[in-house]
């Protein structure tokens, strides 16, 4: 029977350029009974229903993957998130992780670094290295990639107001390996719109913090055009409790609100569109979350296509990082959450991501063990490897069940999305309160649910243990504080103070006007001013934010 038209015109003008330049992993893809998997399942007749919500991997509307081998050419990034104490201490969990197969970097960064705080400052006491690594200046960025080649490692960063700041340290270590700007890779977070709804770690008002985000949208265009400038992130709204249908459709309105900024401060939607990404939770409703995926790659591509008219077919592509869900591990019977972390990893890996982190199954009690940490890798290692998800695209496109629940979502997420537009965007919706309040409410409904055991959470609401088991967990040293402490006063003593001065004077001149403040922040972190002084002078400019 003959090819049709379209499909003989994907595999020629897509698929073989593709791989004349990567060819798959394999000569040919096997089950371990010896049948030979297709590349990629597709339907007896190919009709105009199926070109139009499907179509091919790599074609829009990339519903089945933004690459048109997917996995057979390049397994996801498994990138395990990991910071904890000081420099150094993480800096050897980065270098064992990286021994033990992890293929990038993910860094954690502790409280008072997430708000612009040096360690020395009243209001970093006792949070100083607990929940991420502690970084005050350039002289910590140095110890945490410390005989790490970031020519070789891909570095994500979750870090969002002060993002601009930890961008310009990381670019200043890979200058002093000698690894040129333009050869960095990895993906910075640089997402304030969700801290104002979902995670609370914000500084700045919306406006200056957008902003923000602009200026490295354009400085990262010239200087780093191989880094990922932003993570649209759904993730911490479905921790904080909302849907789905929610995380779609919210972070479709922050993406739009982004490049809308973008827009308006002159920039070309075909420079730094191909370098936006985003960052997704995978909860254990595998067939849901598979779902999702494939409706945000949709509506996205529709939104740059269509909304922005963006004409590169690469800024119509959502490439975006999965983290399996906090929020479903219980510190109840702590096992179970390797099978619910292996559940989520799957639905991950069956959506098409880009990037992995799997949760360590005692993230309930306190930061991972290096065993549990271990462990969590291993799951996607074995997923990649012996489950054989990996060998075909989209495995479970096609399933009457699956594309039933995509379009299911796809229409109440972009109606949820029209009533955001119809406030304005984003921002006045989150002003107005509308967007806290759908979390909210969606979270309260999910635990009366659990409470009335509508649903069953093993081991908390049913088929519970009396067995009162000790579980080893990480605990971070006090001492880590001082020492820090002391660390960041040593810098203060031993740097150009002039210099570091004449650096935050200018960055100020420019905060009150309208130009680009990276390349200031850039010079600012090379005299080793702290994080907590650079951000304290676009405080001062700025103002904070107040819920």
């Amino acid at each position: 029977m003959a090819k049709h038209p379209k499909l003989q015109e994907w595999e020629e003008e897509v698929l073989g350029k593709v791989l004349s330049k990567f060819p798959e992993r394999k000569k040919e893809f096997k089950t371990v009974g010896e049948l030979e998997l297709s590349r990629l399942g597709l339907p007896r007749e190919i009709d105009d229903d199926y070109l139009r919500k499907l179509g091919f991997p790599g074609q829009y509307p990339f519903t089945r993957g933004v690459q048109p081998t997917m996995y057979r050419s390049r397994l996801w990034t498994m990138r395990q998130y990991a910071g904890f104490s000081n420099a150094a201490e993480t800096n050897r969990r980065y270098r064992y992780l990286l021994e033990q197969g992890q293929t990038g970097l993910s860094v954690a960064f502790d409280l008072p670094t997430q708000i612009g705080y040096d360690s020395d400052h009243a209001m970093s006491m006792g949070e100083v290295g607990k929940v991420g690594v502690a970084i005050d200046s350039l002289a910590d960025m140095e110890a945490l990639f410390d005989q790490i080649p970031l020519e070789k490692v891909s570095t994500s960063m979750t870090i969002n107001s002060p993002a601009a700041i930890l961008l310009a340290m990381y670019v200043a270590v890979g200058e002093k390996q000698g690894v040129p700007k333009e050869k960095l890779t990895g993906t910075i977070q640089n997402e304030v719109l969700k801290e104002y709804v979902a995670r609370g770690t914000y500084i700045f008002p919306p406006k200056p913090s957008l902003r923000l985000v602009t200026n490295i949208f354009e400085w990262c265009g010239e200087n780093t055009p191989n880094f990922n400038t932003i993570s649209i992130s759904g993730y911490h709204m479905r921790e904080a409790g909302c849907t789905a249908v929610q995380e779609v459709a919210f972070t479709m309105a922050n993406g739009c609100a982004y490049v809308q900024s973008a827009l308006d401060a002159g920039l070309d939607i075909d420079k730094f569109g191909q370098r936006l990404s985003f960052f997704f939770a995978s909860t254990t409703d595998l067939l849901e979350e598979v779902a999702k995926f494939r409706v945000a790659r949709r509506m996205w591509a529709r939104l740059m296509k269509d909304r922005f008219k963006a004409k590169n077919p690469k800024s119509w592509m959502l490439r975006f990082h999965t983290q399996t869900a906090g929020h479903t591990l219980t510190a109840q019977q702590i096992d179970n959450n390797v099978v619910r972390v292996t559940l989520q990893a799957l639905a991950a890996v069956l959506g098409g991501t880009q990037s992995l982190h799997t949760n360590s199954k005692d993230e309930a009690l306190a930061l991972p063990t290096e065993d549990s940490v271990r462990t969590a890798l291993r799951t996607q290692q074995i997923i990649a490897h012996e489950s054989g998800v990996a060998n075909s695209i989209d495995v479970l496109g096609g399933s009457y069940l699956l594309e039933e629940l995509t379009d299911k979502i796809e229409q109440e997420a972009e109606a949820l999305l029209s009533k955001v537009d119809d406030m304005g965007g984003v921002v006045p919706a989150i002003e107005q309160g509308f967007i806290q309040r759908c979390i909210e409410d969606a979270s309260y409904e999910y635990q009366k649910k659990i409470e009335s055991k509508e649903r069953i959470a093993v081991g908390v609401n049913e088929f519970q243990s009396k067995e009162d088991v000790k579980v080893p967990i990480l605990r971070i040293d006090p001492e880590v504080e001082r020492a820090q402490v002391e660390g960041v006063k040593t810098v203060r003593q031993n740097r150009d103070e002039a210099k570091v001065q004449s650096a935050l004077g200018s960055l100020k001149d420019t905060a009150q006007g309208e130009g680009n403040l990276m390349p200031l922040i850039v010079d600012a972190v090379h005299a080793y001013a702290t994080i907590g002084e650079i951000s304290g002078v676009l405080r001062e400019v700025f103002g904070e934010h107040r819920d």
